[in-house]
């Protein structure tokens, strides 16, 4: 049996730099009222080259608008609908496609993804994924922010702090009016003032603030450390993200879900799934994934064919089919190598399932204790 991928990667040997993609792809939402697409598609070789572009659409959307030569059709084994175009691109040339979309909810954001495969349609040379948004309507004007002296909490320490002031200044008055005279004055009118003689001065008994003082003042600091802590921790728990689920069982990083076409990111990857794609028919068959990896650390990174998951419909899991995913990069071992430090690559991940539903979900991770993304399969 293969032994365990190491749970902290060690590579030894320097991760060489990803090669160039004779093919790059390019998509931008335009801005109109209707969901429209521009997928650019560049050959910067000095030789022709025959590729197959697809676009993936989102769930319950459809084309009504094409540039020529692109036909929709189902993906395979999927029920989502793609474009596809058949091209031949001449040395040092781009070529512009564009597609308008329509759909029930014309509201709601569009992602719609983009590839450029080889010309079987398997290997692919490039993606590139855009997010479609409607027109934002005017936003109201904003209600400026209540002033600090005007909360309750900082009202409520301000007259706490009023009284207690107060308090202090009438007690110190009150303990110098009680001072003895230093001279006296004549029946008719003002007079000589002969120092009297000492006298014992009788002992004087510290005067305290009486109770109906002491407990309307502590009341009011009460309430206000009370109304202070409150409105605190009520500002901290509505900054909670509430949606934020982490994949179960992870150690590091945040987890992530999305959908086709969303570069969602864990602790050391960022994942993008432009299309899946399955074979017909029942028992065992092969789905391909294909899936844009990118490197957001400062160093190289390794990762592993068997953290990487299909989740079925019966709620099984497969791991990435190593041997098939070797065939389909043209016998290179994906995983053998690890990333180079801000390096990007896409590649298919072949999952080899049983039935006849395509999976609904992947995993995929960079490391055994990282987070991961799941991504939703329509």
């Amino acid at each position: 049996m293969p032994s365990a991928p190491p749970a902290v990667p060690t590579p030894t040997r320097a991760a060489p730099p990803v090669a160039k993609p004779p093919v790059t792809v390019a998509v931008a939402p335009e801005s109109t009222p209707s969901p429209r697409y521009r997928i650019e598609v560049r050959n910067a070789g000095s030789t022709p080259v025959d590729t197959t572009v697809r676009q993936e659409l989102p769930p319950g959307a459809s084309a009504t608008a094409i540039t020529t030569g692109g036909r929709a059709s189902r993906a395979g084994g999927q029920s989502a609908t793609e474009v596809t175009w058949q091209l031949k691109l001449p040395a040092r040339s781009t070529t512009t496609l564009g597609t308008t979309l329509t759909t029930a909810a014309p509201d709601r954001p569009l992602t719609a993804p983009a590839c450029a495969f080889a010309r079987d349609g398997n290997r692919p040379y490039d993606c590139a994924t855009a997010t479609w948004n409607a027109a934002a309507p005017a936003a109201p004007q904003e209600t400026a922010e209540t002033p600090a002296w005007r909360r309750t909490p900082v009202l409520l320490a301000g007259l706490a702090t009023v009284a207690v002031l107060a308090i202090g200044g009438v007690w110190t008055w009150r303990r110098r009016r009680r001072r003895p005279v230093a001279a006296a004055l004549s029946p008719g009118g003002p007079g000589t003032v002969y120092p009297r003689p000492a006298t014992p001065r009788p002992v004087q008994v510290r005067r305290t603030p009486s109770v109906w003082l002491i407990v309307p003042v502590a009341a009011a600091v009460l309430a206000g450390t009370v109304g202070t802590a409150a409105w605190t921790a009520t500002r901290e728990a509505a900054s909670i993200d509430t949606d934020s689920q982490p994949t179960s069982g992870a150690w590091i990083g945040q987890g992530a879900n999305g959908a086709l076409g969303e570069p969602l990111r864990e602790s050391a990857f960022e994942f993008t799934v432009y299309r899946v794609a399955c074979e017909p028919g029942r028992g065992a068959r092969q789905c391909q994934a294909t899936v844009g990896v990118r490197n957001l650390t400062p160093e190289q990174q390794s990762w592993h064919g068997r953290l990487q998951r299909a989740y079925l419909p019966d709620g099984n899991f497969v791991t990435a089919d190593e041997q098939a995913t070797r065939a389909a990069n043209q016998g290179r071992d994906v995983f053998a190598q690890p990333m180079a430090a801000g390096s990007r690559t896409v590649l298919p991940l072949v999952f080899t399932v049983d039935g006849q539903g395509p999976p609904e979900q992947l995993e995929l991770r960079s490391g055994v204790f990282s987070a991961g993304v799941r991504v939703d399969v329509p």
